[in-house]
């Protein structure tokens, strides 16, 4: 069965969200309808370039604009998948590499157009209207979706565009050799097919036993600087305000709307309530019938909010509610909102002293737990050597797509790849595993490779199942396909060394507290 989501193809995507300047403004409107960041533990900078900040409010948009992209082309990319292969830190590190490459140009004198502005502001389907740019509909989005003012937005516009232009400066010193055509070929014509199985800490946690008071003193001591390092890596989990999970249904009407209009809306919003009143599930109403784009295909999910990220009466409404509640219909500047409460989670502000046993039992379970699936990985990997295949040991459960399996696996399963060749940075249904590939292609036939080895969290084992080398009689059919294919390698290359060159030589800080709150992770 093919899977929904190529895993190669999800690289790709985050392969060049990481390193290419693109324009994420082709989206709509889709606001989540709360202009505030979060408050507290969590500064409202996303990231500081060079002393510049990157707003916390512009990365959650350019998140969920790449989430939507991705689905629009036929991926089912959920959440969990998304923060599973790096999509918030490509996000983020895409719009760092956009400033720091706009920093650059300024230095060199590269500057984008008023021209080239009103050509992208024109061109852009969401700012038109009857198939033609129209400044009133450019400004209600300005101000309703983007909550900037036209200036603001526009010099955004400038400086992506001289981004653009750094890179394509950048990009046209790539150049490529006749050997390094061949040397592609050779990689491209080297193929290879394995099955894997995966063992995982996380299969094994439920049998990793609490430590003893004994066990746990001992552990403490000889990981002070690693329990340190945990408490101040996850701070905003321990000092947090007052938070509520909630779920949103909007029906959208501006502020400025004729009081029929705004009248509509709460009566259509009331109609709504009623429907959950009597029994209809919320997310499903949501679903169908929320016009917050950006929350409507989680059935209104918003993750874990603080009442600071909301318009005071919205959130003087939620936070009064106890879970399972719906707020009556209230109306903002971005329209009038239902709110349910799932959850709720005190004010909190706990010290590494209060906390310290409590990160040493996660650390010490995670080690057991680890070193548990390392043992089951080598004695999987010996009876694979005496004759008995990782399909027949580890049969999977059922047929289903890999990503979908490696959110709910529990235990190791077998997982046959597709084709992938040696210029593969990543092995299909699994991800980066350079050590991996790199046995793959020492193999010269199918074999069972000698070691278990360390990916991400867990231990893989495989057997290479397919060997083909490179054929050399299409090379000259393929040369001019190839020579193209690798001068964009090439250009990617270059474009990745100077863009590190750059961070090398400035200044950068993240905010992975923040981030994790804006994603649910």
């Amino acid at each position: 069965m093919k899977d929904a989501l190529e895993p190669r193809k999800v690289f790709v995507y985050l392969f060049i969200i990481a390193i290419a300047v693109v324009f994420t403004l082709q989206f709509g409107p889709g606001s989540s309808g709360f202009g505030a960041v979060p408050a507290g533990a969590a500064p409202s900078a996303a990231a500081v370039v060079n002393g510049k900040e990157i707003p916390l409010m512009e990365f959650r948009r350019e998140y969920v604009n790449q989430l939507q992209y991705l689905r629009s082309q036929g991926q089912p990319v959920s959440e969990a998948i998304a923060r599973q292969f790096g999509l918030p830190q490509s996000v983020l590190e895409r719009m760092v590499n956009t400033e720091l490459l706009a920093q650059a140009a300024e230095r060199h004198g590269l500057k984008a157009s008023d021209e080239e502005i009103v050509k992208i502001l024109q061109n852009r389907p969401d700012f038109q209207k009857d198939g033609q740019f129209d400044l009133a509909t450019y400004q209600q989005i300005l101000r309703d979706y983007y909550r900037q003012t036209p200036a603001d937005f526009e010099e955004d516009i400038r400086r992506q565009l001289t981004a653009q232009k750094m890179l394509g400066v950048v990009q046209s010193g790539a150049v490529v050799s006749d050997d390094e055509v061949r040397t592609r070929f050779e990689k491209e014509g080297n193929t290879a097919r394995i099955v894997f199985a995966r063992f995982l800490p996380s299969m094994y946690a439920a049998k990793v036993p609490a430590p003893s008071a004994a066990d746990l003193a001992a552990f403490r001591q000889a990981h002070e600087k690693e329990i340190k390092e945990y408490y101040e890596a996850n701070r905003f989990v321990y000092q947090q305000p007052e938070r509520i999970r909630a779920r949103q249904i909007l029906v959208k009407v501006a502020p400025d709307a004729a009081p029929e209009a705004k009248a509509k809306a709460m009566e259509r919003a009331q109609a709504l309530a009623k429907e959950i009143a009597g029994g209809k599930d919320f997310a499903e109403v949501a679903r169908a019938s929320s016009e917050d784009a950006a929350t409507k295909p989680g059935g209104g999910d918003l993750g874990w909010v603080e009442r600071g990220n909301w318009d005071p009466a919205l959130a003087n409404a939620a936070f009064a509610l106890e879970p399972g509640q719906v707020t009556q219909p209230i109306e903002t500047k971005f329209g009038v909102h239902l709110v349910k409460v799932e959850e709720k989670r005190p004010a909190q502000d706990k010290t590494l002293e209060q906390v310290q046993d409590e990160i040493a039992t996660t650390l010490y379970k995670q080690d057991k737990a680890k070193e548990m699936a390392r043992a089951e990985a080598e004695k999987a990997l010996a009876t694979v050597k005496g004759g008995k295949s990782i399909t027949e040991l580890y049969p999977p459960e059922k047929e289903q797509p890999a990503l979908l399996r490696f959110e709910t696996e529990t235990r190791p399963e077998a997982v046959q790849t597709d084709t992938f060749n040696a210029a593969s940075i990543n092995v299909p249904h699994l991800g980066p595993a350079p050590d991996l590939l790199t046995a793959v292609f020492a193999s010269k036939g199918p074999q069972v490779l000698d070691k278990a080895f360390p990916v991400g969290e867990g231990f893989i084992i495989a057997q290479v199942t397919e060997r083909q080398l490179a054929d050399d009689t299409h090379f000259a059919q393929k040369k001019d396909e190839l020579r193209k294919q690798a001068v964009q390698a090439k250009q990617y290359e270059v474009a990745d060394s100077f863009v590190k060159s750059l961070r090398k030589s400035g200044k950068v800080e993240t905010n992975t507290a923040a981030l994790d709150q804006v994603t649910g992770g």
